[in-house]
């Protein structure tokens, strides 16, 4: 299997409101193994909303811990 690279800041700014945890993993660089065992840990480096076995993330999480910011955001999305 290959390895996903990480997303661009058009893949970014295209996200719906909140992923998945292999979404967001993606996002940020991270393995997907290892984005499941940080959140088990609760060491995810994002805010995450767990509903029952399943993980998801608030994509504006994700864009404030890449560094991207909120006036550019709001720019784009015009």
């Amino acid at each position: 299997m290959t390895k996903q690279s990480q997303m661009t800041l058009q893949e970014l700014l295209a996200l719906p409101v909140a992923v998945d945890l292999v979404t967001a993993s993606r996002a940020l660089g991270i393995a997907r193994t290892t984005g499941y065992e940080l959140a088990q840990r609760n060491q995810y480096p994002v805010r995450l909303i767990r509903a029952g076995q399943r993980y998801t993330v608030p994509t504006i999480e994700l864009l404030r811990v890449l560094g991207v910011d909120h006036e550019y955001v709001k720019a784009a999305l015009g």
